[in-house]
């Protein structure tokens, strides 16, 4: 008799790895015990300065690591720099309020995906933990989407020269992909970019992935960034 095939179950994902800096202890709890009730998601170490964020990245490479802007010692743009600049896969959302507009254009420029706001939903905070785990961008609420547009407007706050305009930009970028990086400007999803150009949501993914490789990319802001600055989108969108 020929034995019975057993059946293997697949094994259960790992979970989303995450460090906090916030150089509020009572923030950094209350993030904590959010997070750690998440089946999904697990807080691996907290930093109260962005010094200790940078060493607790290099020594853990979380998936994400939720950064307050503003702390002692060292900054959570200088952090995030640092961070995104180390050349592993860790993604960074600050942790923001709506009067640190000027803050937040350093920081999109430093390398981070998205923007968490302090008094968001508690399950905004964990949707967008995740949405950046997987390498995607919070863009999606629209506050999100004024200030990048306002960001690219104005003088860079960093010292990088602006690009608008200048082609050498969309160096290897095919028409049709010139077409997908306007709509993702716009800030529309892949099976909204599937639905404007009649195309399937797997070919828009897959235009959105070249666009990643061709211009260097992290992530959906940075494509953002670049519609605008390329002036493929206006500020009027």
């Amino acid at each position: 008799m020929i034995p019975e095939a057993s059946v293997i179950p697949d094994p259960a994902p790992s979970p989303i790895r995450v460090i906090l800096a916030d150089d509020q202890p009572l923030i950094r709890t209350g993030l904590r015990v959010l997070i750690n009730d998440a089946p999904d998601i697990e807080v691996v170490g907290e930093a109260g300065t962005g010094a200790e964020a940078v060493r607790l990245a290099a020594a853990h490479t979380p998936d994400v690591a939720v950064m307050d802007i503003r702390m002692p010692e060292m900054d959570g743009i200088e952090a995030t720099r640092r961070i995104t600049g180390a050349g592993d896969t860790t993604r960074v959302v600050m942790l923001t309020t709506f009067d640190d507009d000027e803050y937040v254009y350093a920081a999109l420029r430093a390398g981070a995906s998205g923007f968490l706001v302090k008094d968001m939903a508690l399950d905004s905070i964990l949707d967008a933990v995740r949405v950046a785990a997987c390498g995607d961008a919070i863009i999606a609420p629209s506050i999100t989407r004024k200030l990048i547009a306002e960001f690219v407007v104005r003088p860079d706050p960093v010292g990088v020269a602006a690009n608008r305009g200048d082609k050498a930009l969309l160096g290897g970028v095919t028409e049709r992909e010139r077409e997908v990086l306007t709509l993702v400007g716009r800030g529309l999803s892949n099976g909204e970019i599937a639905e404007q150009l009649f195309i399937s949501a797997a070919t828009a993914k897959a235009h959105v992935a070249r666009l990643f490789t061709k211009l260097g990319a992290r992530d959906r802001v940075q494509l953002v960034i670049t519609a605008y600055e390329a002036g493929l989108v206006s500020t009027s969108h």
